[in-house]
């Protein structure tokens, strides 16, 4: 759910991908290799799922503007909810491939092998987006302090 949220923005998004997430998993079980690890193939399916829910919402919103912020996480004792505003945000403003990666290793902790089953990128590619996305998100915050 939380790799949903961060990836989504919004509340129900989230909800509807990660339920859409479990049936498919359920309905496609025969379809797992016992030789595999689970967690890889469900974040595989979650994130075909979340890239799909984004799409059909970039579609509708390019036909109705309804003005509505995305859902922000509520805050932590410990962090600001502006902070958590502006780290929301900077997740949000970074390409979709570098926000999923930078998702699955740093959110998710997930390996790198992982992470290229789940996406069906090459390791180096995936290494890339993460550094890109730690530097844009780094600049980012840095300048928003």
């Amino acid at each position: 759910m939380r790799y949903a949220r961060y990836m989504l923005g919004d509340e129900e998004d989230a909800e509807e991908a990660v339920q859409d997430t479990f049936l498919r998993v359920y309905d496609h079980l025969e379809q797992f290799r016992p030789d595999a690890r689970f967690e890889p193939w469900l974040f595989r399916i979650l994130a075909n799922r979340c890239r799909t829910v984004r799409d059909r919402r970039r579609r509708r919103e390019s036909l109705v503007t309804t003005g509505e912020l995305p859902a922000v996480a509520a805050a932590s004792t410990e962090i600001s909810r502006d902070f958590l505003e502006e780290v929301e945000a900077a997740l949000e403003d970074l390409p979709t491939e570098q926000r999923e990666a930078f998702l699955l290793r740093h959110v998710e902790d997930l390996s790198y092998e992982d992470m290229a089953v789940i996406t069906g990128v090459r390791l180096s590619a995936l290494r890339m987006r993460v550094k890109r996305a730690c530097d844009t998100l780094r600049t980012r915050l840095q300048q928003e302090m």
